[in-house]
C-alpha cells in the first residue's frame, strides 16, 4: 500500500493576509504524513512592481511576464514570500525547504510559444524530477515550491502555481498516494455562488458534466476543474477544493473530486 502524500496549493488571498497565512501554516503543519506546499503571490508582486516603477500587464487575469516583471516575480515568489513561509513552518516544527523549479532541477519547463498573446517569460511544464523530490521527503523535509520553473538553459520562467501543484502530484503518483488540495477563498464548488454553504461535496466525471451543462461551473472555475480532472486522469488519487478549513481533521464542508 502506497504512503499518502498531501500536495497543498495556496493562493494570494491567504498569502497577503498575515493572520490568515499564520493560521493556514499552523493547519498545514499538522497534516499527517508527508506533504508539499505550493504557493503563488501575484498581488504582492504587483505591489512591489508599482514601487519599483515596473508596469504590470494582465490579459484576462493572466500576467504578461517581460524581463523586468520576471525580476520582480523572482524577488517576491522565490525570495520574500517563500522564505517567510519556510521560516514560519520551522516555528511550527515542520522542517521546510524553499524551492523553485530550478533548485535541484526539480521542475523543467519551456517558454510558452507566442500565439494570439505573447506571455513573455511564462513556462509550460515538461517534467518533474520525482526522484529528487522523493529524496527530500525521505530525508524528513517538507518542500515549499514557489511559482517559478526553469528551461535548463539558464532561464527562469513564471509558471502557474495550480499547474505546478498538479504536475508534482502527477509526478509523484507512482510512489505515493497523492492527494491534491487547492485552497482558495470559497468553501468549495458552490451550487449557489451567493450561498457559502451550498457546497457540492463530491464531483465525479458524471456530476462534472451535469454542472457544466447547467452552468454551475463556468468562468474562472473552468480551468481549475479542468486541471483537477487532468491530474485524476494521470493517477492522482483525489483532488480537494475549498478554503483552509478543509485541512481541519473533522471538517467535511469542501469539495472532493474523483473520477
Amino acid at each position: 500500500m502506497k504512503q499518502k502524500l498531501s500536495i497543498v496549493k495556496i493562493g494570494g488571498n491567504v498569502i497577503e493576509n498575515k493572520p490568515e497565512l499564520a493560521r493556514f501554516l499552523k493547519l498545514f503543519s499538522k497534516l499527517d504524513g508527508d506533504k508539499i506546499l505550493v504557493h503563488g503571490g501575484g498581488k504582492l508582486a504587483t505591489q512591489l512592481a508599482e514601487k519599483l516603477g515596473v508596469e504590470s500587464k494582465l490579459v484576462e487575469g493572466r500576467r504578461i511576464t517581460d524581463a523586468a516583471s520576471l525580476e520582480v516575480i523572482t524577488m517576491v515568489y522565490g525570495g520574500l514570500t517563500n522564505k517567510n513561509i519556510v521560516s514560519q513552518l520551522q516555528a511550527h516544527g515542520t522542517n521546510a525547504i524553499g524551492l523553485s523549479g530550478a533548485d535541484g532541477d526539480t521542475i523543467q519547463a519551456h517558454k510558452r510559444p507566442v500565439g494570439a498573446i505573447d506571455f513573455g517569460f511564462v513556462g509550460d511544464i515538461d517534467g518533474v524530477n520525482s526522484e529528487l523530490i522523493t529524496s527530500l521527503l525521505e530525508a524528513g523535509l517538507t518542500p515549499v515550491f514557489c511559482a517559478l520553473t526553469h528551461d535548463g538553459n539558464g532561464q527562469l520562467l513564471n509558471t502557474n502555481a495550480d499547474t505546478i501543484a498538479s504536475e508534482i502530484a502527477i509526478g509523484l503518483s507512482g510512489t505515493y498516494e497523492t492527494i491534491l488540495y487547492y485552497c482558495f477563498e470559497k468553501k468549495g464548488v458552490l451550487m449557489d455562488i451567493s450561498d457559502e454553504k451550498s457546497v457540492v461535496k463530491h464531483i465525479d466525471s458524471t456530476k462534472y458534466q451535469e454542472l457544466l451543462n447547467t452552468k454551475i461551473i463556468a468562468d474562472g472555475m473552468l480551468p481549475k476543474l479542468e486541471n483537477c480532472f487532468h491530474a485524476l486522469r494521470k493517477n492522482v488519487a483525489k483532488v480537494c477544493l475549498g478554503d483552509m478549513e478543509m485541512l481541519e481533521p473533522n471538517n467535511t464542508l469542501f469539495t472532493t473530486i474523483t473520477l
